[in-house]
């Protein structure tokens, strides 16, 4: 049987997207995301717990990031789990886990601009929702069945 490597997070930005436009065309952004869970210890005190998770987006999700995210923006990121090694500047191995993202969905109301919705990397924009909460005329509160 063949394996699973599927990741899902929610969380917040930890910076601005760094995207780099290669030489084919093809753009890839970068940043940080923070995870956190909220817990009663022994004691009964609140305890938060933050972790931090590398993303990697691909085109065309690198441009929508490039677009919309911002350091701080609330973002549902569903993706796999990648290692790598490199070497720094001084020779020295690196290695680094980063989650490389497949979908996205923008959460926490819409940068000005933009509609809300889920992407993927398959294709363009899969779903785009806008939502007016206001009610145009007085008369449909009164046909309401309950």
């Amino acid at each position: 049987m063949a394996g699973v490597n599927k990741v899902i997070l929610v969380g917040n930005l930890g910076k601005d997207p760094e995207v780099r436009h290669l030489e084919n065309g093809r753009a890839v952004a970068n940043f940080s995301m923070a995870t956190s869970e909220t817990y009663k210890n022994k004691q009964g005190e609140r305890v938060t717990t933050t972790e931090w998770h590398n993303l990697v987006l691909w085109s065309p999700l690198a441009e929508i990031a490039e677009k919309y995210l911002k350091k701080g923006n609330q973002v549902y990121i569903e993706g796999k789990l990648t290692s790598r090694s490199y070497e720094d500047k001084d020779g020295v191995t690196k290695y680094i886990t980063e989650v490389v993202g497949r979908e996205m969905t923008l959460l926490g109301g819409r940068p000005d601009g933009a509609a809300s919705g889920d992407y993927s990397s398959n294709s363009q924009p899969t779903k785009t929702e806008i939502v007016d909460s206001t009610v145009e005329d007085s008369n449909e509160i009164d046909d309401l069945p309950f």
